[in-house]
C-alpha cells in the first residue's frame, strides 16, 4: 500500500555509504552485511546516525544493481575500509510511503511511477529507498515501512 506522493524540496545531507556493484541475486547476500559494516564504521568514529539506512540505485538494469547504501550523518565520516563520505543532494523529489514486506517494493515503484506519469513528471534515473521500518519490529510485514524517493528532473 502506498501513501499519498508528495511533491518537495531537499536539502542536502551528508552521508556515509557503501558502495556496490553486484547482480541482481546478490542482494539479499550483501544487503545485512553492509549494513552492519557501516554502522559498525560509524560506531567506531562515534558518528550517530540522523536517519534510517536507505539505498540509493543509480541505474536500473536487468541482471546488475548499481547502489550503495547509507545512513545520514551529523558530520563527515573518515573513509574506512569500503565505508567512505557521500552526500544525499538538495533538489526536488516525488516521495512517498510503501507499506508491506520487501517483496512488494517492485509493485510499489510500478504504482509510483505511474503516479509520477499522471502527474507529468519526469524522474531521474536514479531511486532512493530509506528504510524507516522493517523485520526489526517483528515479522509481520504489514508494520514495515520503506520510504520511496524519486529525484525530479525539472
Amino acid at each position: 500500500m502506498l501513501d499519498e506522493p508528495q511533491i518537495v524540496q531537499v536539502t542536502a545531507q551528508a552521508t556515509a555509504v557503501i558502495p556496490f556493484l553486484i547482480p541482481r541475486s546478490a542482494i539479499q547476500q550483501v544487503m545485512g552485511p553492509g549494513i552492519q559494516e557501516l554502522l559498525a564504521t560509524l560506531t567506531t568514529q562515534g558518528i550517530v546516525p540522523t536517519g534510517p539506512v536507505f539505498s540509493h540505485h543509480f541505474r536500473m538494469h536487468a541482471d546488475v544493481f548499481d547502489f550503495e547504501i547509507g545512513v545520514p550523518i551529523p558530520s563527515p565520516v573518515m573513509p574506512a575500509g569500503r565505508v567512505k563520505p557521500g552526500q544525499w543532494p538538495a533538489g526536488t523529489v516525488a516521495r512517498t510511503n510503501y507499506h508491506g514486506g520487501y517483496e512488494g517494493l517492485s509493485s510499489a515503484w510500478g504504482e509510483f511511477d505511474a503516479w509520477l506519469a499522471a502527474a507529468g513528471r519526469t524522474p531521474a534515473r536514479d531511486l532512493w529507498e530509506c528504510y524507516a521500518t522493517g523485520p526489526e519490529l517483528g515479522p509481520d510485514s504489514a508494520a514495515w515501512r520503506t520510504e520511496l524517493i524519486r529525484p525530479l528532473l525539472p
